[in-house]
């Protein structure tokens, strides 16, 4: 299941039997654009799922390029986080510390390139990406898409008439 967010725009997993998880995520101070080498920091919150079917949970951020050609990917920041290292989330009797996983905070230095582009044959995403496997072999993915530099969006020419 992918759920890519960003901008105004949201793409749903397919239907499935149970309904999804929530996967929010906000950036420090509101911002969904940064210039190349700023520190993006960044918070999670995974809701609507029972934290006992959670096996792991992977934070990273990474640009992908979308378009005509080979596509290319890069990853800027990844992290792993294990049900039982992250505080009990097997521990039935602590149902607070299995919970509190969940959600999290985290925090990287964006490289100098490449910057987002929106271009007609080529796009460059960046995106934060929550990934989350369950017990029962299944995974979820929630993109969370912000801008790194202030490329204009390319727009087509128009015809030229002679």
């Amino acid at each position: 299941m992918i759920e890519r967010t960003g901008a105004g725009e949201s793409v749903s997993p397919s239907p499935g039997p149970a309904s999804p998880p929530r996967v929010t995520v906000t950036f420090a101070a509101d911002r969904a654009s940064y210039a190349a080498g700023d520190l993006l920091q960044a918070r999670y919150r995974v809701e609507a799922v029972d934290p006992a079917t959670i096996t792991a949970i992977e934070r990273s951020v990474v640009w992908y390029t979308e378009g005509k050609g080979e596509e290319d990917f890069g990853v800027v920041f990844f992290d792993r986080l294990l049900a039982d290292q992250s505080g009990s989330a097997a521990d039935a009797s602590a149902p607070a510390a299995a919970a509190d996983w969940l959600s999290g905070s985290f925090g990287t230095q964006l490289p100098l390139s490449p910057l987002s582009y929106e271009g007609l044959i080529v796009k460059i995403r960046w995106c934060v990406r929550v990934r989350l496997f369950f017990v029962s072999g299944r995974d979820f993915v929630s993109e969370h898409v912000f801008f790194v530099g202030d490329i204009p969006v390319a727009r087509p020419l128009g015809l030229a008439v002679s």
